[in-house]
Protein backbone atom coordinates (compact mmCIF):
# COMPACT_ATOMS: atom_id res chain seq x y z
CA UNK A 1 0.00 0.00 0.00
CA UNK A 2 1.34 3.62 -0.88
CA UNK A 3 -0.20 6.52 1.24
CA UNK A 4 0.41 10.36 -0.16
CA UNK A 5 0.88 12.89 2.85
CA UNK A 6 -0.12 16.39 1.12
CA UNK A 7 0.70 19.80 3.67
CA UNK A 8 -0.91 22.82 2.63
CA UNK A 9 0.18 26.55 3.06
CA UNK A 10 2.34 27.38 6.37
CA UNK A 11 2.55 23.94 8.07
CA UNK A 12 6.46 24.23 6.83
CA UNK A 13 6.25 26.56 9.48
CA UNK A 14 5.25 23.98 12.40
CA UNK A 15 6.95 24.01 15.34
CA UNK A 16 7.65 27.68 15.28
CA UNK A 17 4.43 29.19 13.96
CA UNK A 18 1.66 29.76 16.84
CA UNK A 19 2.40 26.70 19.06
CA UNK A 20 -0.16 27.33 21.51
CA UNK A 21 -2.69 26.45 18.56
CA UNK A 22 -0.36 23.64 16.18
CA UNK A 23 2.47 22.80 19.16
CA UNK A 24 6.17 22.82 19.00
CA UNK A 25 6.55 19.38 16.51
CA UNK A 26 8.11 20.53 13.10
CA UNK A 27 6.80 19.10 9.86
CA UNK A 28 10.30 16.92 9.36
CA UNK A 29 9.45 15.71 13.07
CA UNK A 30 6.15 14.59 11.94
CA UNK A 31 6.91 12.82 8.93
CA UNK A 32 9.97 10.68 10.81
CA UNK A 33 7.05 9.73 13.33
CA UNK A 34 4.56 8.48 10.21
CA UNK A 35 7.79 7.32 8.62
CA UNK A 36 8.43 5.04 11.60
CA UNK A 37 4.48 4.16 11.70
CA UNK A 38 4.23 3.16 8.16
CA UNK A 39 7.43 0.93 8.34
CA UNK A 40 5.89 -1.41 11.09
CA UNK A 41 2.10 -1.26 8.85
CA UNK A 42 4.43 -2.44 5.84
CA UNK A 43 3.44 0.65 4.11
CA UNK A 44 4.92 3.22 1.97
CA UNK A 45 4.39 6.98 2.24
CA UNK A 46 5.40 10.07 0.58
CA UNK A 47 5.18 13.36 1.82
CA UNK A 48 5.23 16.95 -0.09
CA UNK A 49 4.24 20.33 1.16
CA UNK A 50 3.43 23.61 -0.84
CA UNK A 51 1.89 26.90 -0.07
CA UNK A 52 1.13 27.08 -4.00
CA UNK A 53 -2.59 25.51 -4.24
CA UNK A 54 -2.18 24.83 -7.65
CA UNK A 55 0.65 22.88 -6.80
CA UNK A 56 -1.51 20.43 -4.45
CA UNK A 57 -4.29 20.14 -7.58
CA UNK A 58 -1.38 18.73 -9.73
CA UNK A 59 0.03 16.31 -6.82
CA UNK A 60 -3.21 14.95 -6.36
CA UNK A 61 -4.32 14.49 -10.22
CA UNK A 62 -0.51 12.74 -10.50
CA UNK A 63 -1.77 10.13 -7.47
CA UNK A 64 -4.44 8.31 -9.29
CA UNK A 65 -3.21 5.04 -10.34
CA UNK A 66 0.40 5.78 -8.08
CA UNK A 67 -1.21 5.55 -4.78
CA UNK A 68 -3.60 3.95 -2.62
CA UNK A 69 -4.59 6.54 -0.28
CA UNK A 70 -4.10 10.48 0.12
CA UNK A 71 -3.74 11.92 3.78
CA UNK A 72 -3.99 16.03 3.71
CA UNK A 73 -3.70 18.57 5.88
CA UNK A 74 -4.96 21.35 3.39
CA UNK A 75 -4.62 23.99 5.97
CA UNK A 76 -6.33 27.15 5.23
CA UNK A 77 -7.09 25.55 2.00
CA UNK A 78 -9.74 23.21 3.50
CA UNK A 79 -12.11 25.78 3.91
CA UNK A 80 -11.59 27.90 0.50
CA UNK A 81 -10.59 25.47 -2.53
CA UNK A 82 -13.37 24.45 -4.52
CA UNK A 83 -10.26 23.47 -6.96
CA UNK A 84 -8.96 21.03 -4.27
CA UNK A 85 -12.40 19.98 -3.44
CA UNK A 86 -12.31 19.09 -7.48
CA UNK A 87 -9.24 17.12 -7.77
CA UNK A 88 -9.98 14.98 -5.01
CA UNK A 89 -13.30 14.24 -6.57
CA UNK A 90 -12.07 13.27 -9.85
CA UNK A 91 -9.34 10.81 -9.00
CA UNK A 92 -11.47 9.12 -6.56
CA UNK A 93 -8.85 7.85 -4.80
CA UNK A 94 -10.19 7.59 -0.92
CA UNK A 95 -8.68 10.32 1.00
CA UNK A 96 -8.59 11.51 4.69
CA UNK A 97 -8.64 15.43 5.97
CA UNK A 98 -6.93 15.71 8.98
CA UNK A 99 -6.10 18.66 11.19
CA UNK A 100 -3.54 19.77 13.74
CA UNK A 101 -6.39 21.78 15.77
CA UNK A 102 -9.89 21.26 16.10
CA UNK A 103 -11.49 23.45 13.83
CA UNK A 104 -14.87 23.20 14.66
CA UNK A 105 -13.33 24.96 17.75
CA UNK A 106 -11.94 27.75 16.26
CA UNK A 107 -13.39 31.14 14.41
CA UNK A 108 -16.45 30.64 12.77
CA UNK A 109 -15.08 30.76 8.96
CA UNK A 110 -13.29 27.66 10.26
CA UNK A 111 -16.05 25.17 10.91
CA UNK A 112 -16.70 24.36 7.04
CA UNK A 113 -14.57 22.26 5.39
CA UNK A 114 -15.20 22.18 1.45
CA UNK A 115 -13.07 18.91 1.24
CA UNK A 116 -15.09 17.07 3.60
CA UNK A 117 -17.82 15.91 1.51
CA UNK A 118 -15.34 14.53 -0.93
CA UNK A 119 -13.21 12.59 1.75
CA UNK A 120 -13.89 9.12 3.72
CA UNK A 121 -13.45 11.15 6.63
CA UNK A 122 -12.10 13.66 8.52
CA UNK A 123 -9.73 14.11 11.68
CA UNK A 124 -9.27 17.05 13.19
CA UNK A 125 -7.55 18.25 16.81
CA UNK A 126 -5.34 16.02 17.96
CA UNK A 127 -2.09 17.86 17.04
CA UNK A 128 0.49 15.81 15.60
CA UNK A 129 -1.42 12.36 16.68
CA UNK A 130 -4.24 13.51 13.80
CA UNK A 131 -1.05 11.98 11.24
CA UNK A 132 -1.17 9.02 12.98
CA UNK A 133 -4.62 8.63 13.03
CA UNK A 134 -4.47 9.65 9.36
CA UNK A 135 -2.23 6.77 8.92
CA UNK A 136 -4.24 4.18 10.97
CA UNK A 137 -7.28 5.18 8.94
CA UNK A 138 -5.78 5.30 5.44
CA UNK A 139 -4.36 1.72 5.67
CA UNK A 140 -7.84 0.26 7.06
CA UNK A 141 -9.45 2.34 4.93
CA UNK A 142 -11.04 -0.41 2.53
CA UNK A 143 -11.93 -2.95 5.51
Amino acid sequence: MKILFLNGPNLNLLGQREPEKYGRTTLAEIEALIRREAKVRSVEVDFKQSNVEGELVTWIQEAKGVFDAIVINAAAYTHTSIALRDAIAAVAIPTIEIHLSNIHAREEFRHRSLLAPVCRGQISGFGAFSYILGLISAVNINE
